[in-house]
């Protein structure tokens, strides 16, 4: 293991996967409800990590030899962005009552939740251009060193996911304000939605 080249891996994981986004938002929500923080946070750093390994392996090949999976990926991603776009509007629009982060009646279920988690991380096509394409491409430049670029990205997305998952625990007295939660689901609504027209725009 080269420590450096792993660190690296880590600095450039975290840069690319802080920015604000779909996943992220999602990843924020959960974690304001408090609703299966610890599996949320699991799925998306170990999608992240099947990730990095292909852009540090073969993504670039499959993507030669298959060229329709870009397309695919970016008007699916785009149709599901736009649909949690509008089911997030709609609960800004609900409520007072139903907008309570602790309502029993609200809670989703586990299996809806780690699909909709799921549809986050490979529906994405942003997620593969980052995660995969431009990790892959970087993790290029430490020839014999590849698998430490790979372990110091994966660590910085299971960093990231659970201290954003479990980080927002701190915000939820802020959120028990239900004009808050309305003012969070508009907002993910805006982001979904402008994702979803910046994949179309791009075919």
């Amino acid at each position: 293991m080269n420590l450096g080249v792993f660190l690296t891996g880590m600095a450039t994981g975290l840069s690319l996967i802080v920015a604000i986004g779909a996943q992220n938002a999602f990843v924020l929500r959960q974690g304001l409800r408090n609703e299966y923080v610890f599996a949320v946070a699991l799925v998306c750093s170990l999608s992240d990590a099947v990730l990095i390994a292909l852009g540090a392996t073969s993504f670039g090949k499959l993507s030669q030899s298959a060229p329709w999976l870009d397309p695919a990926l970016r008007y699916g991603g785009a149709g599901f962005l736009a649909w949690f776009g509008a089911k997030s509007l709609y609960s800004a629009l609900r409520s007072t009552a139903a907008l309570s982060p602790a309502g029993a009646a609200e809670k989703a279920g586990f299996a809806r939740v780690m699909a909709a988690c799921l549809a986050f991380t490979w529906l994405n096509p942003h997620v593969y251009l980052d995660t995969v394409a431009l990790l892959g491409a970087v993790s290029t430049r430490f020839p014999g060193a590849r698998l430490s670029f790979a372990a110091g990205a994966t660590t910085g997305s299971f960093l990231f996911f659970f201290s954003l998952a479990y980080g927002a625990a701190w915000l939820r007295p802020i959120f028990a304000n239900p004009a808050a939660w309305r003012a969070l689901e508009a907002t993910i609504a805006a982001v979904m939605w402008t994702i979803a027209a910046r994949l179309l725009a791009s075919g």
